[in-house]
């Protein structure tokens, strides 16, 4: 009988740390592209060496890091592309409160490029150019006759704008839109330059991409708004329809946004996540760690706040 009641207890005594074990203090989402990984891993350290707290990072795509922030099941979302992502600012940042935007921005570029080589070869220099069927078809890589232009991965807001900026221009009509993950992309790009086969795709800074390869940027009308009517699937159910964008993007920036919430939570983290302020440089070179030197984001992380010592202080200020 002792026994059995040595048991029961035992079972209840674990059942209640079972019952009673906390989640994480603060959880970062992290979408599908390396710097905002980087940054998320970074953040971590610095929020777990700092104030001892117990930090995860989840995977998430920008849709789901925003609702999850609103309701308090995520906390961070670590890079935050704007404007592309200004239908999730505009809806948790200025309409409902729920979320705050750190105002120290990575500035960012975003276009279509060329390798050099195929604007040498083919004599590419302009956006408009890809609107040539006969140019266009020397970017075939599959043998059907058409040719191809990577835009981005599926999920990226940047991948939806290109899709209306390829409409807008009219080399939607002359070439098939390419959706695939950046690191498959990229190891075509890097086929492409050994071949010497002309490649075009959707590029951006900061990355390493441009550290790796002589990249032209193709030429367009500088950004005007009144030419630039983007929306998100989201926002619009023929949002494609409904949008143009026969213009260069605007300069992007970059922020950390988090949820209000963790004001009151650990009103600590919020305030150092305020505070962080990263550039475009120190940024590209994270990721050119990642992707060109096979570190690990947990090793990056640590040897990154230890070699930024001085900034990592500024932040716990």
């Amino acid at each position: 009988m002792k026994l059995v009641k040595r048991v029961i207890a035992a079972s209840a005594a674990l059942f209640m740390m079972v019952g009673t074990t906390q989640a994480a203090d603060v959880v970062i989402g992290s979408p599908n592209w390396p710097s905002v990984q980087a940054t998320a891993y970074i953040l971590k350290v610095v929020l777990e060496e700092n104030l001892g707290l117990e930090v995860e990072v989840q995977n998430g795509t920008n849709p789901v890091v925003f609702e999850a922030m609103d309701k308090g099941s995520m906390h961070v979302h670590p890079e935050v592309w704007l404007p592309n992502q200004d239908n999730l600012h505009n809806t948790y940042v200025k309409d409902k409160g729920s979320v705050l935007m750190n105002p120290n921005g990575v500035s960012a570029f975003q276009g279509i490029c060329v390798t050099k080589h195929t604007a040498d070869t083919l004599g590419v220099s302009k956006i408009t150019d890809l609107t040539d069927p006969s140019i266009a078809a020397q970017f075939d890589s599959n043998g059907d006759g058409k040719g191809e232009v990577w835009i981005g991965a599926t999920g990226w807001a940047s991948t939806n704008v290109e899709k209306v900026r390829a409409k807008s221009y009219g080399y939607a009509e002359t070439l098939d839109l390419t959706e695939m993950d950046e690191t498959l992309a990229l190891a075509n790009l890097d086929a492409a330059v050994q071949q010497q086969k002309p490649f075009v795709f959707f590029c951006y800074t900061p990355h390493h991409m441009f550290e790796l390869h002589d990249l032209v940027v193709l030429e367009e009308p500088a950004h005007d708004p009144a030419k630039w009517v983007v929306f998100q699937p989201t926002d619009d159910p023929n949002w494609l329809e409904n949008s143009m964008a026969g213009v260069a993007w605007k300069d992007a920036n970059l922020h950390i946004h988090y949820a209000k919430s963790l004001e009151e939570s650990q009103p600590e983290a919020a305030a150092i996540l305020s505070k962080v302020n990263l550039t475009t440089d120190q940024v590209s070179a994270m990721v050119y760690a990642v992707i060109v030197d096979k570190v690990k984001l947990e090793d990056l992380a640590a040897s990154w706040v230890e070699a930024n010592a001085a900034s990592v202080d500024e932040w716990l200020r």
